[in-house]
């Protein structure tokens, strides 16, 4: 993939861009966004550049990818590129804006690191970075023919038919498409974009996975609430969870994501916690409708039995399949059938040759994908997804 020179220049520089990528995507979003403030309107999420969350997820993604062609140098890391890719198109990203970042990227690499960027180094790290671009760029654009889409295109209008209050912090919109144009497929464990428009006049995107289907091209999305002393992304989410009601209108993407449930034999291990039960649910309503006769072990941790979102779908649903078991654990209040306490497969029969599915929050994920990994499940079999940018990229 890289020019024996490159490589060479690359593994050389490395642990200093590396040790240096924090910082450099800091100065690379502050100059961007200052001379081009209108990306931050109805593409970037301003909530994740305020938490730092897309920053480290960029300064991971490509310390990532370098790495792997160092180690791999025949090989094109596509389950790493496909993660970005799906979280592109979902957000609209087209191919000229690569053009964009590279400008501002490599005005900041040349700022931070200064004298030690001399033409050979910024050349290889040029290479690296058109690698990377064009691979993604191919792959974004396959992703949107699929969708029936392109140069990011996929929006259309829906009409909020049902809103149904979860638990007190979360509730599920169900969607109806509005004109005649067909709706573009989705798979069980895949999410949409929704955009909206900020009080102060901003247009914001959030991804929300498709909770459940339903006919004529219904579909649910579940949004969590977040509250004033948590973390500042969770704008759209609270807005929606404020404001919208039945008959309103949302704008929506088409679905994207590259974790989705994949049809076969193989034994299933549904593992989630929180508001990460909502690809999980899509996943047994599939199996349900299906008929499927697979072994299904369902896992689900969360703080309380009332905190539960989804809970009485997630019940019937699995007890609506031949094969299916489930387990589920609520740290405080009334336990009732559930285990007391986080999840712990400790004394759980783990099917062998299951295939995991894992959704939650990252602390949760890594501690599940440890205790599944120990309890004989291949590290290839374990996929998880998360919501926001992904800092576990390259990591897992």
């Amino acid at each position: 993939m890289l020019s024996a020179e490159t490589a060479e220049i690359v593994r050389a520089t490395l642990p200093v861009v590396g040790a240096s990528l924090d910082t450099i995507t800091t100065r690379f979003y502050e100059s961007m966004f200052a001379d081009r403030p209108e990306l931050l309107d109805g593409l970037f999420n301003r909530g994740n550049q305020r938490s730092g969350e897309q920053r480290k997820a960029l300064a991971g993604s490509i310390a990532a990818f370098a790495t792997a062609l160092l180690e791999n140098p025949d090989e094109r890391p596509d389950a790493l590129l496909s993660r970005i890719a799906h979280k592109h198109t979902a957000v609209g990203v087209t191919d000229d804006q690569y053009v964009i970042v590279h400008k501002y990227l490599f005005g900041a690499i040349a700022e931070v690191l200064g004298e030690a960027v001399t033409p050979e180094v910024a050349a290889a790290w040029d290479e690296v970075y058109w690698l990377m671009a064009g691979a993604l760029i191919a792959m974004e654009a396959r992703i949107y023919a699929e969708a029936g889409a392109r140069d990011g295109e996929t929006w259309r209008q829906w009409r909020v038919v049902e809103r149904r209050e979860e638990t007190p912090d979360v509730v599920s919109l169900v969607l109806a498409p509005l004109g005649d144009e067909p709706v573009p497929p989705a798979r069980p464990g895949q999410y949409v974009s929704v955009k909206v428009r900020m009080p102060d006049g901003v247009h914001q995107l959030r991804q929300y996975t498709l909770s459940g289907f339903g006919e004529d091209g219904l579909r649910r999305i579940t949004v969590k609430r977040v509250r004033e002393d948590e973390l500042p992304e969770g704008e759209v989410s609270t807005l929606l969870h404020a404001t919208v009601k039945e008959g309103d209108e949302l704008t929506l993407s088409a679905p994207f994501g590259d974790v989705a449930l994949e049809d076969g034999d193989a034994p299933l291990l549904l593992v989630s916690a929180g508001i990460g039960c909502t690809p999980i649910t899509a996943m047994l309503q599939h199996l349900a409708l299906s008929g499927s006769g697979r072994k299904v072990l369902l896992l689900h941790a969360d703080r309380a039995k009332a905190h539960h979102a989804l809970r009485e779908d997630m019940e019937r649903l699995a007890d609506a399949l031949p094969e299916a078991d489930r387990i589920f654990w609520y740290e405080a209040g009334d336990c009732g059938c559930a285990r007391p306490g986080r999840l712990d497969l400790t004394g759980v029969e783990i099917p062998q040759g299951a295939v995991a599915y894992l959704c939650g929050p990252l602390p949760f994920m890594r501690d599940a994908r440890a205790q599944l990994i120990a309890a004989g499940v291949a590290p290839r079999d374990v996929h998880y997804e998360v919501f926001g940018p992904d800092l576990w990229l390259g990591a897992a």
